[in-house]
């Protein structure tokens, strides 16, 4: 939903109201709705029409979804059957993603950091394999490191799963997402 359509909303008036208050064509208005971005004069009258900041007006959509964190749940807990086979932690939480339109900035994140997680594991294990000689363990030293990386993938999960319970929020986040 469009941050104008939010505030319309907020107010009680339609997208013909809201053109008679406040001058503004009733196209314009569907326009702006519909994902264009208010500009100039434009913007001005709208955000004092309906008692916002401009800035308001300006905000991404996004930042305004509603996030079923019920799903977000599901998709972050998707990974979890799959920490011994890697890809696959990143593919279902994405076609979970997809198929359920989550496409919030959670839901981003939480495959964002599988893929981390991915790409972190496999040079930790390729950098353990040239290792393995240099401690007396051997084979076990493998199995050691395949445990662990294991284990610490399914800490994160559930780790982050307890959050978004407790919180709405992730515990293990990036600053950025790679979707």
């Amino acid at each position: 939903m469009s941050i104008l359509k939010k505030n319309r909303e907020k107010l009680n008036l339609t997208q013909e109201e809201l053109s008679e208050k406040s001058g503004i064509s009733v196209r314009t208005i569907q326009r702006i709705e519909s994902g264009k971005e208010p500009k100039g004069q434009t913007l001005k009258i709208l955000a004092k029409t309906l008692g916002v900041k401009e800035n308001e007006l300006l905000e991404k959509a996004e930042t305004h979804l509603e996030i079923n964190y019920s799903l977000i749940k599901i998709i972050n807990l998707s990974a979890l059957p799959f920490t011994v086979i890697p890809p696959a932690n990143i593919v279902i939480p994405l076609i979970l993603m997809f198929t359920k339109k989550q496409f919030n900035p959670v839901a981003k994140q939480i495959v964002s950091i599988q893929i981390i997680w991915l790409i972190l594991a496999a040079i930790i294990f390729m950098l353990s394999s040239f290792m393995k000689n240099w401690f007396s363990l051997g084979n076990r030293f493998m199995l050691v490191v395949m445990v662990f990386l294991v284990l610490s993938n399914v800490f994160i999960i559930l780790r982050n799963t307890a959050e978004i319970d407790k919180k709405s929020k992730l515990y293990f986040r990036l600053s950025f997402n790679l979707i």
